[in-house]
């Protein structure tokens, strides 16, 4: 019995041991799969100011992009198809206390610590861009401007061959200054209007887009009744309309990218101001935005920079986007994507993925060179980079990126800019 006991404790014994074997073996390889997976990343760095709803909604538009190339194979490189991985910092450059050195700290640290082949969206803040080339520049590494809009990035691009690695995807302020321009004289000419008032966020894409568009005005016969500024974080704006509404002014221009700028039309209606609303007014921007003001900001006309957040029949990429970012991130977060980020983000990630199949190297320069030769259909229309590394937008989707503007109409937002995409003509509202 004993003997027995024994015998069958010894099989029992090499059994495990047997199935142990087998079983570390098979841990291995996938110990050494997973390992594998985690080193053949490509690395995209995202530094932005997070907190910001810009930034943050053009995170996630990366993201989604990032998922349905790797849900296709991944980026071809040389032959070899690799997956993409984003990291992210947050450099909190939307904040006014937030030095500039602090943001490029930030960038400087992923660039460092993570080692991306590229970075993508990029800072908030026009002037932590401008620093932040000279950084990029000493590193040679690819970098897709996605929010900061200063006519001076391609001054810089153009100044010296070492910002070469710098291209930016979203609109500039000369382009909105021209699509603002554009959509000003249409409304004059339409209504017989010629009084205007400007009022703008205290940063540097605002009140330099603004003064553009007040120089415009008055070369244009417009009688200009005021211009104010106001700094991030404020929230009463009566002053402005108090005055806007004494003056006589028809149309006010409002350019703010900060979360209490809704306020502005909020307040408008409140103190019956019959002005009509024609400019950027962020958090006004997305589908929950008439749920959040209570229907206070009907009759706005408002700008999408670059268009994800509406989807809209002239350019059917906005629609399937829509659709995979609900179901990504759920209906209530596709009802608060932002008019500016989101959509450049999204293209950057195919842009450069094309690149790199092209360039068939993770090579920074034979990137750039890629990066040049951009001709293909994105979500904002046809891409293209001029020689200074912008983003060509115009008003045909089928040549150009666009821009739109669409007017809220009792909780609607309908495409009214430019011709080839509206879907109906600017109403004037009804003040109630």
């Amino acid at each position: 019995m004993k003997k027995k006991t024994l015998a069958l404790g010894v099989s029992l014994l090499l059994i495990s041991s047997m199935l142990l074997s087998v079983t570390g073996c098979g841990q291995k390889t996938a110990t050494t799969t997973t390992t594998e997976k985690k080193e053949n990343p490509i690395i995209l760095g995202v530094a932005s100011s997070l907190g910001q709803f810009d930034a943050a909604g053009s995170l996630k538009a990366a993201q989604l992009a990032v998922d349905e190339i790797n849900a296709s194979g991944g980026v071809d490189v040389g032959g070899t198809k690799r997956p993409l991985e984003i990291v992210s910092i947050d450099t909190r450059d939307a904040e006014p206390s937030i030095p500039v050195t602090d943001a490029l700290a930030a960038i400087e640290k992923q660039i460092l610590e993570k080692k991306p082949a590229a970075m993508i969206v990029g800072v908030l803040r026009s002037e932590v861009l401008l620093s932040a080339m000279d950084m990029v520049a000493k590193y040679k590494l690819p970098y897709m401007v996605s929010l900061a809009m200063t006519p001076d990035f391609e001054k810089k691009v153009a100044s010296d061959p070492k910002y070469k690695y710098m291209f930016r995807v979203g609109l500039s302020s000369p382009y909105l200054v021209g699509n603002l321009s554009d959509n000003l004289s249409t409304i004059g000419k339409k209504f017989n209007y010629n009084k205007i008032y400007f009022v703008n966020q205290d940063v540097a894409w605002a009140k330099g887009t603004n003064d553009a568009l007040e120089k415009w005005a008055k070369a244009n016969g417009w009688d200009v009744v005021g211009h104010d500024s106001y700094p991030t974080g404020a929230a009463d704006f009566s002053s402005t309309l108090n005055k806007a509404k004494l003056g006589g002014a028809q149309v006010i221009v409002p350019l703010f990218d900060m979360p209490e700028s809704a306020n502005l039309v909020k307040q408008a209606s409140a103190m019956k101001v019959p002005a009509l609303f024609s400019g950027f007014v962020s958090s006004a921007a997305s589908e929950s935005a008439w749920k959040t003001f209570n229907g206070d900001i009907n009759g706005l006309v408002n700008f999408l920079f670059e268009n994800a957040a509406l989807p809209v029949k002239a350019l059917p990429k906005t629609i399937t986007f829509n659709e995979a970012f609900a179901k990504k991130y759920g209906e209530a977060e596709r009802t608060k994507i932002s008019g500016h980020g989101p959509a450049p983000s999204y293209d950057s990630v195919f842009i450069l993925a094309e690149a790199i199949k092209k360039a068939g190297s993770l090579d920074a320069d034979k990137i750039v060179a890629a990066l040049e030769q951009t001709d293909m259909d994105g979500m904002m229309g046809h891409l293209k980079f001029n020689k200074n590394h912008q983003i060509i937008y115009g008003s045909d989707p089928k040549t150009t990126a666009v821009s739109i503007a669409f007017q809220w109409v009792d909780g609607k937002r309908i495409p009214v800019y430019p011709a080839g995409v509206a879907e109906a003509q600017i109403a004037l509202p009804t003040i109630k």
